[in-house]
């Protein structure tokens, strides 16, 4: 089955691709995996995010696993982790929206009509300074609270749904909506269980992570790992596409912005500066860029830079070198 974003793709050109080379996304082995997978881990509390992947790098074996978006030590859920050069992937997450399920308790007992209209104004753009405690700059920045629900009240413990952009403090907004209620209040424990596209029905245990690895390892049975570790691309189907040649590739992994010939199959509606994912015709995504053309201006040239490349995903060599280089002039 072809990936979300390889669906509807605008036709430009047509090409066949070589099976010696690269692998079908979904038809990676065990070993292409851990250089290009995606982990959706559970995070327990207790832990810092760097201990825990620590531990996953222990467990897998692996020199490189990235992570996307720090959870407090207290704090659970999902964190998206990227194995080998998957790592590279994961700055399209904070792209999206974060969900959390927050519990706080309030200084004081609030009458409901004063905790719905208080909620309201915290609802849309709001301006956050991070706490003292935090891994960044502490200046005031704005943050967007896409929505914000009251999922249970005890007396003072307030149980909130919260979906906003990356980057928000909870525990800050807690305390900001405990000021202008006026007595104050304090989050006592938080879950994320949602980054981007991606839902905490997914999600994974390091046990279960340990586990499937050891079967895979003691008795070369990979059918749980395969279960466990996602392809990277799927971390990509919420930006926009371009399907390449197998002659445009290498020169890609090298660096090289992709111009219009290299081109076969891209998203309808791409808009100058989008980011998007350039992907093989076997669907392994090569490198994250930036459009510096839209779709109907690709459309109708014939040659030109299209894509600046932004991120380099896949490792040179892969597919065979189909470039040339300038001869260096004689001594």
């Amino acid at each position: 089955m072809s990936l979300p974003q390889l669906q509807n793709l605008l036709q430009i050109d047509q090409d066949i691709t070589n099976d010696a080379y690269g692998i079908p996304y979904d038809k990676r082995s065990v070993k292409d995996l851990l250089n290009y997978g995606l982990i959706l881990l559970d995070k327990p509390p207790g832990p810092t995010s760097h201990e825990t992947v620590a531990w996953a790098k222990r467990i897998l074996k692996l020199p490189k696993i990235g992570h996307s978006g720090t959870l407090d030590p207290q704090v659970s859920g999902v964190l998206p982790l990227g194995l080998g050069e998957a790592t590279k992937a994961l700055g399209v997450l904070l792209m999206g929206p974060k969900e959390y399920y927050g519990l706080g308790r309030l200084h004081s007992e609030p009458n409901k009509e004063k905790l719905t209209s208080v909620l309201k104004l915290f609802i849309g753009e709001i301006y956050q300074k991070p706490p003292q405690r935090s891994a960044v700059l502490r200046q005031t920045r704005t943050r967007t609270i896409y929505e914000l629900e009251v999922v249970e009240q005890k007396e003072r413990l307030l149980l909130l749904r919260v979906l906003c952009e990356a980057g928000t403090y909870i525990r800050k907004l807690y305390y900001d909506i405990g000021e202008i209620l006026g007595p104050g209040a304090t989050m006592v424990e938080l879950r994320r269980s949602r980054v981007h596209q991606f839902h905490e029905s997914q999600l994974v245990t390091l046990h279960e992570v340990a586990d499937a690895f050891a079967t895979w390892e003691e008795k070369n049975d990979d059918s749980k790992l395969k279960k466990i570790i996602l392809p990277i691309e799927y971390a990509l189907t919420e930006i926009k596409s371009v399907v390449i040649r197998d002659s445009a590739v290498d020169a890609l992994c090298h660096g090289a912005q992709l111009a219009i010939p290299g081109i076969l199959q891209l998203s309808p509606n791409i808009k100058k500066g989008d980011l998007v994912g350039i992907y093989t015709q076997k669907g392994e995504v090569v490198a994250l860029a930036e459009s510096m053309m839209s779709t109907d201006e690709i459309k109708d040239a014939v040659k030109g830079y299209a894509f600046q490349t932004r991120r380099i995903i896949m490792a040179p060599n892969t597919y065979p070198k189909s470039w040339r280089t300038k001869p260096k002039p004689e001594q």
